[in-house]
């Protein structure tokens, strides 16, 4: 259950005071949710701003809306504002936020997406892709798909292997191969074309 000290409701009312807007909220959510990118965004929010589907928590003098997608991540998560010499700081403590490891026996797809979204697809995300698991193949062979930059990318083959296969036989060693299934020809917005651009393997 997300919680919020007093003195982190005292903060945010004293802010909403000053904005001098009626109905005035809060609200807050999660960006990039279960990766190692994963962030607390808080902001003012009007009753037009909401979704609709938000989890509502009344506080002194405003209600902290939270986005319904971002819920999971922020269960036990703590809300605090502490002062100090130079004003103070909010701090938000969130432990799921950037998701859960698979348990020791779960399956090597579950295994391997965890990996994907919390190392890979952050890391190839500056440049605009994404990489998904297709399947699990006989003989635990990897089958991925890129998408977005890196779909039709010319330097998608160097991604693969110097990068995306090291990193999930690192962390998986029952690994066989990691393949790429992706029909890189009918990429529309790759990142690197034509001897332009730049890998996305550091």
């Amino acid at each position: 259950m997300l919680t919020i000290s007093e003195s982190a409701q005292n903060h945010f009312r004293h802010l909403i005071q000053q904005q001098q807007m009626d109905d005035l909220g809060v609200r807050m959510q999660v960006v990039h949710a279960g990766t190692a990118k994963a962030d607390c965004r808080l902001e003012f929010c009007e009753p037009q701003d909401l979704a609709g589907d938000e989890w509502a928590l009344d506080c002194a003098g405003f209600v902290l809306y939270v986005d319904a997608a971002s819920m999971i991540y922020l269960d036990d998560a703590q809300v605090d504002y502490q002062a100090n010499a130079t004003g103070g700081q909010l701090i938000v403590r969130a432990p799921k936020i950037k998701g859960q490891a698979p348990a020791a026996d779960a399956g090597l797809a579950e295994k391997v997406r965890h990996v994907l979204e919390s190392e890979v697809n952050p890391q190839i995300a500056a440049h605009g892709g994404r990489v998904s698991l297709v399947e699990i193949a006989e003989g635990n062979v990897v089958v991925l798909k890129f998408g977005g930059g890196c779909h039709g990318c010319g330097m998608a083959d160097v991604t693969l292997k110097q990068g995306i296969e090291r990193t999930l036989r690192a962390r998986l060693p029952e690994i066989a191969e990691v393949r790429d299934a992706t029909d890189h020809a009918s990429g529309s917005n790759p990142y690197f074309r034509d001897g332009q651009g730049a890998s996305a393997v550091r």
